[in-house]
């Protein structure tokens, strides 16, 4: 019965994030939650490690097109943060909602980009490349990225958000790592990435459920007092979404075969918005608003991930021809 209302839970997951945020407001607006501050460490563990559980690690010592990783870390950690830098001083005032979008930035790819992968037939082995090296990338050069952009507009605790980075990401990595192993050990590998490691992904979505109803319960009277704030945050992340998507597709086109230009724009269109959340609330308690902003992209992020992949036979016909042959280095 609780694995039925897991899977459900990640079948409908825009509707119960929907209903968990509206559940936060309503909680959060008649009582004191400030105790729920407490929850945001074993959730944000509960959000990550059974995410990374199923993930091949033995994929980064396959021989894979560098030339594609590289071009995807480059637009990952170059181009998209500078992207979400300048649209974050156009349209907020506030730095918290700044720190916000660059964190969606800075930290790309989840275990949905898989499967948006799968769907679209494109290089699943190159993307869950991109999955690992974007979540270790990602994890080691946020606080210089914050630091260097932020910095001077907010008290940016380097050493704590390493800290954090470490209990958030390193470790529930290297735990999964060692279930993976333990596993396969136990009941070998065919019975591991058969049945085993699905039965992991969906208490991650339960995690995110969970910790977007503590983000804004915390922050409820503010957005019930404040409601335009929700119609701010939209605007500015649809335009982060189409620059991103649109960077991809021109760059998977212009230089890519089909599969791998596939597997570049899922690879870059979704971002790790779990580790993002699980980020800001740890680090930065005070920027819950950053909480608020990531927690309503979720919600649009699932359906553009969905009409990339209804788009993806228009965008990447059969028919493309390779415009520039990928190298082996």
């Amino acid at each position: 019965m609780f694995f039925q209302l897991l899977e459900l839970i990640k079948r409908k997951l825009v509707s119960f994030i929907i209903g968990a945020m509206m559940m936060g407001l309503i909680v959060g607006f008649l009582v004191d939650v400030s105790v729920l501050q407490r929850l945001i460490l074993p959730l944000t563990f509960l959000l990550v490690y059974p995410m990374v559980v199923p993930l091949n690690f033995a994929s980064l010592k396959e021989k894979e097109n560098n030339v594609l990783q590289i071009v995807v870390q480059l637009l990952n950690f170059i181009l998209f943060p500078m992207i979400a830098y300048f649209i974050g001083i156009i349209f907020f005032e506030s730095v918290y909602l700044r720190l916000g979008l660059l964190l969606i930035a800075l930290l790309p790819t989840s275990g949905m980009s898989i499967s948006w992968t799968v769907m679209a037939k494109g290089n699943v082995n190159a993307v869950i490349r991109m999955v690992i090296v974007g979540l270790l990338l990602g994890a080691i050069l946020s606080p210089f990225y914050i630091s260097v952009l932020l910095g001077a507009e907010v008290d940016v605790p380097v050493m704590k958000i390493f800290s954090q980075i470490l209990l958030v990401v390193f470790i529930p990595l290297l735990v999964a790592y060692i279930t993976q192993k333990l596993l396969i050990k136990k009941y070998g590998k065919e019975r591991f990435h058969q049945s085993i490691k699905k039965k992991f992904p969906p208490f991650s979505t339960l995690g995110v459920v969970l910790i977007i109803f503590v983000a804004v319960s915390l922050r409820a009277k503010v957005l019930v007092n404040n409601p335009e704030i929700l119609l701010e945050i939209v605007v500015p992340i649809l335009l982060f979404y189409l620059l991103v998507g649109g960077s991809s597709i021109f760059v998977g086109r212009m230089f890519f075969e089909r599969r791998d230009a596939i597997a570049l724009v899922n690879g870059t269109l979704i971002r790790n918005l779990s580790l993002s959340l699980a980020i800001v609330l740890s680090a930065f308690p005070e920027a819950s608003i950053a909480a608020v902003l990531i927690a309503l992209s979720y919600v649009l992020q699932v359906q553009i991930a969905a009409w990339n992949v209804r788009l993806t036979k228009f965008v990447f016909p059969e028919k493309l021809i390779v415009k520039k042959q990928n190298v082996n280095v």
